[in-house]
């Protein structure tokens, strides 16, 4: 079992239900061949470089896991056919330094899942709603009215 990274861009134009439905497949294509998921990252909907099919956003998304090496053909395979996926990029970890930081990357990403885990908590509160109808004088007529009659003075 060697350890791996997806990142995968799924379409912007889906509504979220839609883009969680499109990550649980990913994940199911994983998991259905043999693979175990140490983690995964939500980056959420991010600018592209450059516009793909005509998007110029995407929805990104990290999958690490380990899998034997022999299924990984069949999930790019499976990936490349997803219409749902803009992109995706698979990473391999091999040595054992890059091991080393496969694990770092595991480790912060299941850290920033507790983190989201406990923010919905806090946004459930209701939200405080700015006063409604508070109109002031607008401030760029009122230099604009003086300044001729102070330009006026000036000139006699």
């Amino acid at each position: 079992m060697r350890n791996y990274e997806n990142l995968v861009i799924v379409k912007p134009t889906f509504t979220a239900e839609e883009i969680q439905a499109s990550v649980k497949a990913i994940e199911e294509v994983i998991t259905s061949n043999g693979g175990e998921i140490a983690a995964t990252n939500a980056m959420g909907m991010r600018k592209l470089a450059y516009p793909i099919e005509k998007n110029e956003r995407g929805y990104y998304h990290v999958i690490y896991y380990t899998i034997a090496p022999s299924s990984i053909a069949e999930i790019e395979r499976r990936f490349r056919i997803n219409e749902d996926l803009l992109r995706f990029v698979t990473i391999k970890y091999d040595t054992n330094r890059e091991k080393a930081a496969w694990t770092d990357l595991v480790t912060k990403a299941q850290k920033a899942a507790a983190v989201k885990a406990e923010a919905p908590k806090v946004e459930e509160a209701p939200a405080v709603e700015a006063p409604a109808a508070v109109e002031e004088a607008p401030v760029a007529e009122t230099p604009a009215a003086e300044a001729p009659v102070a330009t006026e003075a000036a000139a006699e």
